[in-house]
């Protein structure tokens, strides 16, 4: 599955400098020009890693590896990735919007050279995978001479600086650093040949200069050959084939017998708890800590970023952050169909429960990014794993931007699910509503019946309950027996109904088919469009406005709403935000968003000739009754988020 935003990359991404082919060029490989300065220090030392990652599982395994590293290195790191194209994407967003200090990396596709090693017989897990690392003396440039290959299950519990000085250590023939196996693998029937009990590749050295000259590429397809016809399949993939080479050519092999090397998540030993608490303690801690600045490795002048005390500019730093991301983070497994809806939302951690419930009407594919801390993932993945609703759905896509700052970065989360979703069509709502029943195939009959949607936007009417204790209605004739008994409104209706008000509900009531409406300022509803619409404004982090400001710019694009008559969703009450919190008691903070929601007007009004207007209203707040401050009239300007505590 590829995400349909996934662009074209290169094989080069940020911060490399450039790759300039050369004639001098061997096995058709590239110059790879360094972004740091070599400083003669060790600390300023490139350390150079390889490490093959492929599948939505490899890629969390990936994040925690990188995590262990980065927490004890003071080198300058560069990254050698091979991997197929859509992993690529999710691994380029990590890394991206990671924004690590001294941080470079390069991506290789597999595509290109799995054919390779793909003739191997092999019988190992992983498949064809669990061979590329024998190939990375040929792919990675000339220019690089040594490096250290990890698999992604590790944990590295030292600084990797302390591994890759043995370097120093080789004598002028060895060129493999390796660590002793454990197991009596190779001591056992008829395996591939290996040095007693052979040695373990999820720890490389290579020296790929020496590798380079005693002609790497053709000596280990010579020796698999051989080992092959003599004793079957590979049944440790690379493991085998480097352990061949090396019965074969033991002046090659360095042993690693000094260094505290990483250790697999489920060895089988008395260590295990140890070395298990070790991965978890990674696998927790705040990734955003390892954005500290290094030694002074380079030549770059770095600012000191003065902290202000103005709501303003923290509202616009907190736009302008790079959230790191990882997308699917839970297997994924979905066959793009015509006609149909993928429902796209957002969710922090206390919000699991009512996500759970909402897949428990929805059938359909999903796109849901979480705003979590990096334990809080450790949690929610327990959660969706243990699920009896969740459990066995593959086609919800989860992605996470972790927690970074005081705001919550709204429309980002929903920018991450909006760009990855295999649908022709999506149903853009928040994670607090409860759909009705059917309506997942409502929306897909009317989409095949209509066959356009082209700047067309469905309202799928809200509506919010009276009381925590009363149950979510089921059906239209149901809804509407409570909506005259007062215990379930159109949502926002007494709060403020110009969010939703041009929805017409009255007519809703009594429609049999779809209608049209026209858009009015503050108009918010949740709509099902294409999925190619236009995103959401990212400016907007915190609460207010930042729905708003979407349809407000889909009624600059010519977009028509019209409004399905035998659906809807209900909004299940909950306690308010800290966003929302900030707003009610913060006058900055509304002063802020003020200004904010006139420069979104201004620059829509530019950009597609429009007229719109700034408009400010009265917005009645119920008592919070576990408060005793009663906020019953404010006067501000209008606020679009589902953050309202309302408590009857």
């Amino acid at each position: 599955m590829r995400p349909k935003s996934q662009k074209s990359y290169s094989p080069t991404t940020r911060f490399i400098n450039k790759l300039v082919k050369t004639e001098e060029s061997i096995q058709d490989k590239f110059i790879l020009k360094e972004p740091f300065n070599d400083k003669p220090s060790n600390y300023c030392n490139i350390i150079h890693i390889g490490i093959v990652c492929s599948g939505y599982k490899n890629t969390v395994f990936f994040h925690n590896l990188l995590k262990s590293i980065f927490f004890h290195r003071v080198n300058p790191i560069y990254l050698h990735i091979i991997t197929d194209k859509n992993t690529e994407y999710l691994l380029n967003t990590l890394l991206v919007t990671w924004d690590l200090p001294q941080v470079n990396f390069i991506f290789y596709d597999l595509s290109n050279f799995v054919h390779e090693v793909k003739w191997v017989p092999n019988s190992h897990y992983s498949g064809v995978y669990g061979m590329l690392k024998i190939l990375f003396p040929k792919l990675v440039p000339y220019n690089v001479k040594k490096m250290l290959v990890f698999d992604t299950d590790l944990t590295v519990n030292s600084d990797i600086n302390e591994l890759w000085k043995l370097f120093k250590n080789f004598n002028n023939k060895q060129a493999i650093g390796m660590v002793e196996n454990e197991s009596d693998f190779y001591l056992n029937g008829d395996v591939w040949p290996a040095i007693g009990k052979g040695y373990n590749s999820g720890v490389l050295m290579y020296h790929l200069e020496r590798l380079r000259k005693i002609g790497w590429n053709k000596l280990w397809p010579e020796v698999t050959k051989k080992a092959a016809s003599g004793h079957g399949t590979a049944r440790l993939a690379d493991q085998d084939v480097i352990n061949a080479v090396l019965k074969e050519r033991p002046e090659l092999l360095y042993e690693i017998v000094h260094w505290n090397s990483p250790k697999k998540l489920n060895v089988v030993n008395p260590d295990r708890e140890y070395f298990k608490s070790l991965a978890d303690t990674y696998m927790e801690y705040n990734g955003n800590l390892l954005r500290k600045q290094l030694l002074n490795c380079d030549n770059q002048t770095k600012s000191i970023l003065i902290e202000s005390q103005s709501t303003c500019d923290k509202f616009r730093r907190a736009s302008e952050t790079k959230w790191r991301t990882l997308l699917y983070f839970m297997p994924y497994d979905y066959k793009t169909l015509e006609y149909d809806v993928t429902l796209v939302a957002q969710c922090s951690f206390d919000r699991l429960v009512v996500f759970e419930e909402i897949a428990n009407y929805w059938p359909g594919p999903m796109s849901i990014t979480f705003y979590l801390s990096d334990a809080e993932l450790i949690r929610a993945s327990d959660f969706i794993l243990h699920s009896e609703i969740l459990m066995k759905r593959k086609n919800i896509a989860y992605h996470v931007v972790f927690k970074d700052g005081d705001f919550y970065p709204i429309n980002i989360l929903r920018n991450t699910g909006l760009s990855n979703v295999d649908t022709p069509f999506v149903f853009l709502t928040d994670i607090d509503f409860i759909p009705v029943s059917k309506l997942y195939s409502a929306i897909k009959d009317y989409l095949k019946e209509t066959k356009k949607l082209i700047n067309e936007a469905l309202i799928i009417p809200a509506f919010e309950l009276s009381y925590f204790a009363d149950s979510i209605p089921r059906n239209k004739s149901k809804l509407i027996e409570l909506w005259e008994k007062g215990r379930v409104n159109p949502f926002l209706e007494k709060i403020w109904p110009s969010g939703h008000s041009p929805t017409n509900f009255p007519a809703w009531q009594n429609a049999e088919e779809p209608y049209n409406v026209k858009w009015d300022h503050d108009f918010e509803p949740y709509i099902v469009v294409r999925s190619n619409v236009t995103q959401y404004d990212k400016r907007f982090v915190g609460f207010g406005w930042n729905k708003v400001s979407h349809i407000m710019e889909l009624e600059a694009q010519g977009y028509t709403f019209t409004v399905l008559p035998n659906v809807f969703i209900v909004h299940k009450p909950h306690s308010p935000s800290s966003d929302m919190i900030s707003f009610r008691t913060s006058p900055q903070y509304r002063l802020c968003l003020h200004f904010l929601k006139d420069e979104v007007i201004q620059s829509l009004n530019k950009r597609y000739g429009k007229n719109f207007e700034l408009k400010n209203v009265t917005i009645t707040f119920p008592p919070m009754k576990r408060r005793k401050r009663n906020y019953d009239y404010i006067q501000t300007t209008a606020e679009t988020n589902t953050d309202y505590p309302y408590v009857v």
